[in-house]
């Protein structure tokens, strides 16, 4: 099972692997100067020169976004329970839900620098605006895409709304939620990425706005690396959790078309 899982990622790997070696040949053959391009390994000693600044900045944006992603959760899940269990809030709120996601957060992140100051305050509200769409959504559609013959046979069985709220529509609505956080969780680096640019003391977006001013390019190729670590790492972490907390479910791993699903 695990060298099939393994396996599934492979030729990814390899397309990864031949992409690095063609960026380094590239460099080395002096079409493009470091300064300008750094070279994978220029990358990776960058890392390791300055692993103690980069480690400090990746707790601050680590901490920043794992706040965001809480606030996003809990406001996302009782915003989700009221749209998918009341017809009333979900046509006054859901269009308004919408329409919020026209509006370009990275525009928004100055004003919330001048509401919140430079603390944490405004990445963690940055992060949650990038977050709350997808778990919210995802969580509401799937409170109301409950097979509705299940529904009336517990309300045949004089079932409160409590009760089929308890046992049939959370349940039922939990794989979709870890599918949107899954997809939350990708974006939330990035929101937290977005408000240190802005403005901030600490971590990986101030970081990169340093480095890009000191011309060190390989230093900011280095953030970028941690900052895709991080994501992944997230992503990895909500499905691990997705695991634990629901053994009975199925998904289909990458592979062939039509392939049967495994277990997550």
């Amino acid at each position: 099972m695990k060298l099939r899982r393994i396996a599934a990622f492979g030729p990814a790997f390899v397309v990864a692997l031949a992409l690095l070696a063609l960026w380094e040949v590239y460099v080395r053959s002096g079409i493009v100067t470091q300064s300008v391009l750094p070279s994978p390994l220029a990358v990776v000693q960058a890392l390791v020169d300055r692993s103690d600044a980069l480690f400090a900045e990746t707790v601050q944006t680590l901490l920043e976004t794992l706040l965001g992603i809480v606030v996003a959760t809990v406001l996302g899940l009782l915003l989700a329970l009221a749209l998918g269990l009341s017809s009333l809030v979900r046509q006054a709120l859901y269009p308004l839900l919408v329409v919020s996601q026209t509006v370009p957060l990275v525009a928004l992140a100055p004003l919330l620098l001048i509401w919140f100051g430079y603390d944490i305050q405004p990445k963690i509200v940055l992060v949650t605006l990038y977050c709350f769409f997808p778990i919210t959504v995802a969580c509401a559609d799937a409170l109301l895409s409950v097979d509705p013959d299940l529904i009336r046979l517990l309300q045949s069985m004089r079932a409160s709304n409590w009760q089929i709220l308890w046992m049939v529509r959370l349940p039922a609505a939990l794989p979709a939620f870890f599918s949107g956080l899954r997809i939350a969780a990708t974006y939330s680096v990035t929101g937290a990425i977005v408000g240190e640019y802005v403005g901030a003391e600490r971590g990986l977006g101030i970081y990169m706005v340093k480095a890009v001013n000191a011309h060190a390019t390989a230093a900011v190729f280095a953030a970028i690396v941690i900052t895709s670590l991080l994501s992944l790492f997230l992503f990895v972490l909500v499905s691990f959790i997705e695991r634990l907390a629901l053994p009975w479910h199925q998904r289909t791993l990458p592979g062939k078309f039509g392939q049967q699903p495994e277990r997550a």
